[in-house]
């Protein structure tokens, strides 16, 4: 380790000790999770910054129309990738608990069934919104010009779904065997390359042609291509702690089990919320594009200040994963709870800074709506305890294999909260669904004040859901019943 890493890593390790000092943490533990947590934040805070940085410069190209228009074709693009985040979680509990039974070479044949599920989703969706781009951004919005901006942002970069579905997997595989930094120095490189050809291509600097909201999406698409290809190479090359290895068995049917049974209440917890979106985005359309670009943008700054909590989560399905894998589920209750304290610790300090530094944040934006930004910014901010808590405890759960809790809670928050609060919003008389010829008004008129609650309720009541679960105890049954560990070792042959 070189000397400027030693001092980097000391002067970052004073904040597990400092909560050490005050009693809020184990200090052993916590600089564990620390530790795991710091590159997915690095990563993490980088994908988000990039994401901000296409908001921000399609704001300054193309304007409020094409803001909404990213908006909307994003979400569609939060279909494959709540999907891909389902089959790698599976992968990460999977890959953790045999690592920590010690079980290397099922942990490789893991990520080769992981790829063969991610090849037989990504392909189909491909082409699918390649083919009905502009129908699915219409279902969402009457403006014509966003239709036509979304509708070429979307088959743009849907093309890379492929590859940042085996990203994510090559990252979760990596991170359930303790390597967390890894992914990081990938990221490191690709997402730089991302913004730059954002840049250059939205705005046409230099010899390249200026392409607008298309250049966002060849951006994302190229640099998510080669993500996937340096991925590719480090897992062949056999040099870290989970390979890909292209001869010997192909198919696990135990493997293949266990990493859908991980992953489809998270899938189903990520297309419910997804989806779920979609009517909410309306909701906000009808109260008027500036209402919804608005939103877009002060979600986008707001996930910055989120990005600790997806670090956390990795951290502690890690953890809790390698002592059930070795055993110990005393320790992995442990390392739960002391995950989420010095996650609480870290989200609250940055979104404190993030709700401070609102306006200002917002005024690098070309908006003329910078109240209202602001106003998102800031109620998102109240949300961020509850995200930390939802996001970490959900972490735990998923090294535990414990899923169906999460599910549940996004589909209250989703269809009984947030959908719900947020239809009283429009003004009455806004028939916002039709069903068999009859149309539908729930709107009272309560505008903004109902949109704001229906946020916070939703992030508190999946909260709720998770810290119950596991509070409970429960989820070390379904870990003892998974047969992964040394509680109930899998004896297959890999080869």
């Amino acid at each position: 380790m070189s000397s400027i890493r030693r001092r980097v890593r000391g002067v970052l390790f004073l904040f597990p000790a400092a909560l050490a000092r005050l009693g809020i943490v184990d200090r052993e533990k916590g600089e564990e999770a620390f530790d795991l947590a710091v590159p997915m934040m690095v990563t993490g805070g980088m994908r988000t910054f990039l994401r901000t940085a296409d908001f921000f410069m399609v704001s300054l190209a193309l304007g409020e129309a094409a803001v909404a228009a990213l908006e909307l074709g994003f979400q569609y693009y939060f279909v494959p990738f709540g999907v891909a985040l389902a089959v790698s979680s599976g992968t990460i509990s999977v890959v953790s608990r045999f690592k920590g039974a010690k079980e290397h070479a099922r942990a490789d044949l893991a990520v080769k069934q992981s790829l063969w599920i991610a090849l037989a989703i990504s392909i189909p969706i491909t082409v699918a919104t390649w083919t009905y781009a502009e129908p699915l951004i219409d279902v969402l919005t009457d403006d014509p010009r966003a239709i036509d901006l979304g509708a070429v942002y979307l088959r743009i970069v849907m093309l890379s779904v492929a590859f940042r579905f085996w990203s994510m997997i090559a990252s979760r595989a990596l991170a359930g065997s303790g390597d967390t930094r890894t992914p990081m120095y990938v990221r490191l490189v690709t997402l730089p390359t991302n913004v730059t050809l954002n840049a250059l291509l939205i705005f046409g600097l230099g010899p390249f042609p200026t392409l607008g909201i298309a250049g966002a999406a060849w951006g994302t698409a190229i640099s998510n291509a080669l993500a996937a290809i340096i991925f590719f190479g480090l897992l062949v090359s056999g040099r870290f702690a989970v390979r890909f290895r292209f001869g010997g068995r192909q198919f696990d049917p135990g493997i293949v089990t266990e990493i859908v049974r991980v992953g489809l209440p998270l899938a189903g917890t990520r297309l419910s919320r997804t989806f779920g979106r979609f009517p909410f985005l309306f909701l906000l359309g009808v109260l008027g594009t500036p209402v919804l670009a608005a939103y877009a943008i002060g979600r986008r700054i707001m996930l910055l200040a989120l990005m600790p909590a997806w670090g956390y989560s990795t951290a502690s399905s890690t953890l809790v994963g390698q002592s059930i894998g070795a055993g110990d589920q005393e320790e992995a209750t442990d390392y739960g709870w002391q995950t989420l304290r010095i996650a609480l610790g870290t989200q609250i300090l940055i979104a404190a800074l993030i709700i401070l530094l609102a306006r200002p944040i917002t005024l690098a934006f070309d908006t003329r709506y910078v109240g209202l930004t602001v106003e998102f910014v800031r109620i998102f901010g109240l949300g961020v305890a509850a995200f930390s808590v939802s996001r970490t405890m959900r972490g735990a759960l998923r090294g535990a294999g414990d899923m169906r809790w999460p599910f549940y809670g996004g589909l209250v928050g989703t269809y009984l909260v947030r959908l719900p609060l947020g239809a009283i919003a429009v003004p009455a008389g806004t028939a916002v669904l039709t069903i068999g010829g009859v149309s539908i008004d729930p709107g009272f008129g309560f505008g903004l004040g109902a949109i704001y609650a229906a946020i916070l309720a939703d992030m508190y009541v999946r909260a709720g859901f998770n810290v119950v679960r596991f509070w409970s105890g429960k989820w070390k049954q379904v870990a003892r019943s998974s047969g992964i560990g040394r509680t109930g070792e899998a004896s297959t042959n890999t080869d």
